[in-house]
C-alpha cells in the first residue's frame, strides 16, 4: 500500500471539506483543524512513548506542563 506524505493527506482532506461546504463559508477553521490533528498526534506519541509524559513532551518539543494541559483538554488523562 502506497502512502502519501502527511501534507498531501491534509491538503486532500481540506479540499474535500471545502467541496462538502458547497459554498458555505467555514468558521473557526484553524481551531477545528488543530483539534482534529492534535488529539491523534497526542494519542500516537503517548503510545509510542509508553505513556511517559516527559519523553513524549521532549519528542513533541513541548514543556511537560503544556503536554499535560493538552492531554487533559483532549480527555486523554484524568
Amino acid at each position: 500500500m502506497s502512502q502519501s506524505p502527511l501534507h498531501e493527506c491534509v491538503r486532500a482532506s481540506l479540499e474535500s471539506y471545502f467541496r462538502d461546504l458547497d459554498g458555505t463559508e467555514p468558521a473557526g477553521l484553524h481551531d477545528m483543524l488543530v483539534k482534529a490533528v492534535e488529539k491523534p498526534l497526542l494519542e500516537v506519541v503517548m503510545e509510542q512513548a509508553q505513556h511517559n509524559q516527559s519523553r513524549a513532551a521532549q519528542w513533541l518539543g513541548l514543556n511537560r506542563n503544556t503536554l499535560r494541559k493538552k492531554l487533559l483538554e483532549h480527555k486523554l488523562i484524568d
